[in-house]
């Protein structure tokens, strides 16, 4: 049997590697999205705000000289002090079809978490939820979307194998755009409006919105998740940076704010264009050709009839009380004039009814199970 080597990742030329791993294991995969190359490093640099918080370590895997997984530890203090829990993260895990890969990357991250003071072990997970979390279970003939995790049914089969149990279950759908609002949705929207004052607030300034709602959006995101498996609030480092990463890049007639009579924001709704088959043909880089794949979808709208819903959220003393219902009164017939046939949800919790309840307006289809893994450390 051959011996697995891992190798804690030290340098830039490391790091390289590691991101690079998962575009050579899914390169032929027609279902698999690549992150951006761009992106990824400075998600793993210090230039990220979770970095304020978060300790990590990042590891590769060899077998006869050959890199076949990688993993990163992360061990989000905020996290645990607000859960009251001593656990160490497991994410952006690839590996091979071989038990004794996934196992080594996976005590590699363990011995490291048990050196840390961590009592058990979890994920897939990142530094907070706005990275992209759990492991497909359900779907795997799905394409994926920009935010959420593809891998291979075997990935499953070996947390099972190495003691893992479920934590956590997301849920994802895929939802029809309807020709036209559903009455019961209109007549639901109208009367919330009404009765609790709230209106519509559309920009067309990037500028503009960033200046007057920027911080607020990240503000009301925050609250609203805040109960949510596994949440930490964002920084306002990290605030910022979802700022300059979104609102500039997004078309904002599919962005729906939603506000009280004195311009107080109680709820948002950012849609985007799916980017899964752009960023495929990216190949996962913006240089010197990817952005235009990007641009074609982002700026032309060409080539997908899918949306995928970014972020939604509603602050909390509203929740419960239809106000979902006024984001897609608004955001429907916009959909239909930019010929969009689908969303897609990512993912949601499987027990937070609150979201899902406000699907009972649309023909959709439950096509994806993700999970988060969790297991004790050993003394």
């Amino acid at each position: 049997m051959a011996k697995i080597t891992i190798k804690e990742v030290n340098s830039n030329s490391e790091l390289k590697k590691f991101i690079r791993f998962n575009y050579e294991l899914y390169k032929d995969n027609p279902y698999s999205v690549p992150d951006l190359y761009e992106d990824m490093l400075n998600t793993f640099s210090n230039k990220n705000g979770a970095m304020e918080f978060c300790k990590a370590k990042y590891f590769l895997a060899y077998k006869k000289g050959k890199l076949v997984g990688r993993v990163a530890g992360i061990i989000n203090s905020k996290s645990n002090d607000q859960w009251n829990e001593r656990a160490v993260r497991f994410g952006w895990i690839d590996f091979i079809d071989d038990l004794n890969v996934s196992k080594a990357l996976i005590d590699a991250v363990a011995e490291w978490g048990a050196s840390e003071g961590m009592s058990t072990i979890h994920g897939p997970l990142g530094f907070t939820d706005f990275d992209a979390e759990g492991m497909l279970v359900e779907g795997f003939e799905r394409l994926s979307t920009c935010a959420t995790i593809y891998n291979y049914p075997y990935y499953p089969e070996h947390m099972e194998k190495l003691g893992f149990e479920k934590e956590n279950d997301w849920v994802e759908y895929i939802v029809k755009v309807p020709s036209e609002i559903p009455q019961r949705l209109t007549a639901m929207a109208e009367f919330i409006m009404q009765r609790y004052g709230l209106e519509i607030k559309k920009y067309s300034s990037s500028r503009k919105i960033v200046k007057e709602y920027g911080h607020e959006i990240f503000s009301v995101l925050n609250e609203a998740y805040k109960s949510l498996f596994g949440f930490t609030a964002l920084s306002d480092k990290q605030i910022e940076q979802y700022v300059k990463m979104y609102l500039p890049i997004v078309d904002l007639d599919l962005v729906s704010l939603i506000t009280e009579s004195d311009g107080t924001l109680v709820g948002v709704g950012i849609s985007m264009p799916s980017l899964s088959k752009a960023l495929q043909k990216a190949k996962g880089k913006l240089f010197p050709f990817g952005w235009i794949e990007l641009a074609k979808v982002l700026k032309l709208h060409r080539h997908t009839d899918t949306l995928d819903l970014m972020l939604v959220g509603v602050l909390p003393k509203y929740q419960n009380k239809g106000v979902n219902s006024i984001l897609f009164y608004d955001l429907i017939p916009i959909y239909n004039a930019k010929g969009y046939k689908y969303v897609e949800t990512n993912p949601e919790l499987e027990q937070n009814s609150k979201v899902q309840q406000q699907w009972i307006y649309f023909d959709k289809e439950m096509h994806k199970r993700r999970r988060c893994f969790k297991k004790q450390l050993e003394d």
